[in-house]
């Protein structure tokens, strides 16, 4: 008979029924996986990992007599955690594994883990404890229950504690210094849960909130000197660029904007290139941060209506009118030596025609704008 704790093979061995495996094979990965701290080790001489192995039938029994197996497996495990509930209190194994184990001298050593029922209740539908306790006339002890009521509203708390439980009992450590740390484990998990919770909620979030469609509305703003003589935008062409994406559309006039339908709502905040193409207007190639309501700034080209220039030309005589002094709305002007004249008119001051005297005539002609380069003023 194996005596001395260094001769054991096994930390200890789970006896269950085969309904209650998914808790044994927990339990031994919680045990087996259960890492005390330095402190713990250094006063009372443990391992970081104490509680290894654990045999739990399924891993660990071999080809073989099983009854024979089982018996060697029992003698080689310092302690025997009984998995109680309805099921194992019915099991004719478990209660040969707990009798077997009585007779090698160790029932100090046998722990109870109490996943479901009520010990002691009697009622064979309810009761946890196998029979054969009572039969061997062993002591009644205090199992670990996952389900005790006066320890917390929260059942995973409730499971938590049954665990310390069960590891001090096997350790011959102080609960209280055990569950305390564990506490603060848990707390520590809890928070890097939540922690992670919120991080996938956060992704979700943001795929979700990214893909999600919106309209964006874009207004045209002119920016330069607003002259009311002239006339007004109409029908300008906008475009923006979105990832690999153009949407064109045609701002009317510019009171009224235009609004693009369906933007990735993950574009709101990031730069996108807009372009404007309007008659009288210079180009526009700008990159702005994409919002809700956006103004581009528009310029007027002041070239098109401020850029006076023609040729004089005497109808009857069939040639240009040279040096002669002209006057466009007050602007004194003088044509070269081909007839030509061309006179800048301030943005301020541009119309869409201009009234146009002579210096050896009374009749007053008219310049509509813009002037192309072959336009030119017949005096007859």
């Amino acid at each position: 008979m194996i005596n001395t704790d260094e001769q054991y093979k096994y930390f200890a061995f789970i006896s269950y029924n085969s309904k209650d495996w998914k808790w044994g094979r927990t339990l031994q990965r919680k045990l087996e996986n259960y890492t005390l701290s330095k402190e713990i080790c250094k006063k009372h001489g443990l391992k970081r990992t104490p509680m290894r192995p654990i045999f739990f039938a399924p891993s660990d029994i071999q080809s073989g007599g099983l009854n024979a197996e089982l018996e060697k497996r029992l003698q080689a495990s310092r302690n025997l955690i009984v998995i109680c509930s309805p099921n194992s209190a019915k099991s004719t194994w478990v209660g040969k594994e707990i009798e077997f184990f009585h007779k090698l001298g160790r029932t100090d050593n046998i722990h109870f883990f109490i996943v479901d029922g009520i010990p002691n209740s009697g009622n064979p539908d309810t009761e946890c404890y196998n029979p054969i306790l009572k039969e061997l006339d062993i002591p009644e002890i205090l199992g670990a229950n996952i389900h005790e009521a006066n320890v917390s509203p929260w059942p995973w708390i409730r499971k938590e504690r049954a665990y310390v439980q069960l590891i001090t009992k096997l350790l011959g450590i102080e609960f209280d210094t055990i569950w305390k740390r564990h506490q603060r484990q848990l707390a520590e998990s809890f928070g890097w849960w939540f922690a992670g919770i919120a991080a996938i909620l956060a992704i979700i979030f943001y795929v979700w909130y990214s893909t999600l469609p919106v309209d964006i509305n874009v207004k045209l703003n002119e920016a330069s000197y607003v002259n009311n003589q002239l006339p007004p935008m109409t029908n300008a062409v906008l475009s923006i660029t979105l990832d690999n994406e153009t949407k064109t559309d045609t701002v009317k006039d510019i009171t009224t904007g235009t609004l693009f339908k369906n933007i990735p709502s993950r574009l709101i905040g990031t730069e996108v290139n807009f372009k404007v193409k309007c008659q009288d207007f210079n180009d526009v190639d700008t990159t702005i941060l994409l919002a809700p309501e956006n103004t581009i700034n528009i310029y007027r080209d002041a070239s098109v209506y401020g850029n006076v220039h023609f040729r004089l030309w005497d109808v009857a005589r069939e040639r240009a009118l040279s040096n002669t002094t002209v006057e466009i709305d007050g602007v004194e002007a003088v044509s070269d030596e081909n007839g030509n004249v061309s006179v800048y008119i301030p943005i301020e001051k541009q119309k869409s025609h201009y009234s146009l005297k002579t210096s050896f005539s009374d009749d007053v002609y008219t310049i509509y704008m813009p002037c192309g380069d072959y336009n030119a003023i017949l005096i007859e």
